[in-house]
């Protein structure tokens, strides 16, 4: 069974859904702290040819809190202008009138903790994509830890024998791979993504696979997939 463990990110871009249809399990890890100006708040979408625009989630700063503990920002009028932003760039897409009213009632929301928002979004674009794989959140489990004992211990916990990482970790995971000695195998997830339909000119990658639906649509996961590097 294959396991891939990831921090719930703001309008995840589309190597991050390759990554959980690949696996069996998605866990969300949001207990370990969370890191400011990092994925967890904040993405890109496309606004003009070659030109993308940062989306952050403003929240309330407190030292060491973790992922589950984020409480949003929400003196600042942040959903109205990221919706009013994505509706502006988007609703010239084949697809907008597709999704827009599934997509504006998590805008419409009033959310408390970032983690809440993100899994929403997270899920939100699971569905829309067609990806059967379960979820979990880390904070669900009855696993404590750190650092790659952590990740162990969660794959133990599922009864997983391969971990799919990112090849970002790479480093970190292997000045302590124990991976290994614990009967698990320590995969690296390739991907490169593909090029698709978009508005405004010239493709720009790496855009939040939000612009991927409302560009494509059904086609979404067959792209998502065709991105992906067999090793």
């Amino acid at each position: 069974m294959i396991v891939v463990i990831m921090q719930p990110t703001y309008l995840s871009w589309s190597g991050y859904f390759d990554m959980m249809d690949n696996a069996d399990v998605f866990v969300l890890l949001d207990t370990v702290q969370f890191e400011k100006q990092a994925w967890q708040q904040r993405n890109r979408i496309k606004i003009t040819e070659g030109q993308s625009k940062w989306l952050t989630v403003p929240v309330v700063q407190n030292l060491g809190q973790k992922i589950s503990d984020v409480q949003i920002k929400n003196s600042e009028p942040w959903s109205r202008k990221h919706w009013g932003t994505i509706e502006q760039f988007y609703k010239q897409t084949e697809y907008w009138k597709t999704y827009k009213e599934d997509l504006a009632q998590i805008y419409l929301k009033d959310w408390d903790k970032l983690a809440e928002l993100n899994i929403a979004l997270i899920n939100f674009l699971k569905e829309k994509f067609n990806i059967s794989t379960k979820l979990l959140r880390a904070s669900q489990l009855q696993v404590s830890g750190e650092k790659v004992r952590l990740l162990v211990d969660i794959c133990h916990d599922l009864k997983a024998d391969v971990y799919m990482s990112t090849p970002r970790a790479a480093d970190y995971l292997e000045h302590n791979n124990i991976f290994a000695e614990e009967g698990i195998a320590l995969k690296y997830h390739q991907y490169e993504p593909s090029i698709y339909r978009q508005l405004h000119g010239k493709f720009l990658p790496y855009m939040s696979a939000l612009d991927l639906l409302l560009n494509e649509g059904p086609r979404s996961l067959e792209i998502i997939r065709s991105g992906r590097i067999r090793g």
